[in-house]
């Protein structure tokens, strides 16, 4: 059997394969959620306040190949702040990222199987900068969903030099609720 392929299907075959990127199921039981990351995570929780209420928030995350990684979650003891709670977090996040990132921020729908259909469940590609300066290109998620009798939250985000769209459908999609 011969076997062709074309410089573009190499260079995609090549680009899943990368040792920079060498994608693991990271399991977070506390968080139902398994995740994949494309390094070995480290993990940290701390208290914050998210639309006017204290939570703990869990972050899993890493580096590899210029980029960081990163998956964060916490318990609402209020299922009605749902919404609030999203939103807050959305806007921080975007605060980070410099005084003129809110005005970058592009907002599409996300809703996977499972989550709650609330109008914050959504993914955000965002130019901003670091707190050094420099250039930064962010995509992240954020959603929420029913885990017994509590609600969780949640927020994915790769963070780039450049926009590198690939990168963060791959991570998105290695988001599995359990």
């Amino acid at each position: 059997m011969n076997w062709t392929l074309t410089g573009a299907t190499a260079l995609l075959l090549l680009a899943g394969c990368s040792p920079a990127l060498n994608w693991r199921n990271v399991p977070l039981p506390d968080a139902a959620l398994t995740i994949t990351l494309p390094c070995k995570p480290d993990r940290a929780t701390r208290h914050v306040e998210l639309a006017g209420a204290p939570v703990e928030l869990s972050m899993v995350g890493c580096d590899a190949d210029g980029a960081t990684f990163a998956v964060s979650h916490a318990a609402l003891t209020d299922p009605s702040q749902v919404g609030a709670a999203l939103t807050h977090w959305r806007s921080a996040v975007l605060a980070n990222l410099g005084q003129g990132a809110a005005a970058t921020a592009v907002d599409a729908p996300y809703a996977p199987p499972g989550v709650l259909p609330v109008p914050q469940s959504v993914r955000t590609t965002i130019q901003g900068q670091r707190a050094d300066g420099s250039a930064v290109a962010a995509q992240g998620v954020w959603f929420a969903r029913t885990v017994g009798p509590q609600v969780r939250l949640y927020h994915a985000v790769v963070y780039t030099p450049k926009p590198r769209p690939e990168v963060a459908d791959q991570f998105f999609a290695g988001l599995a609720l359990q």
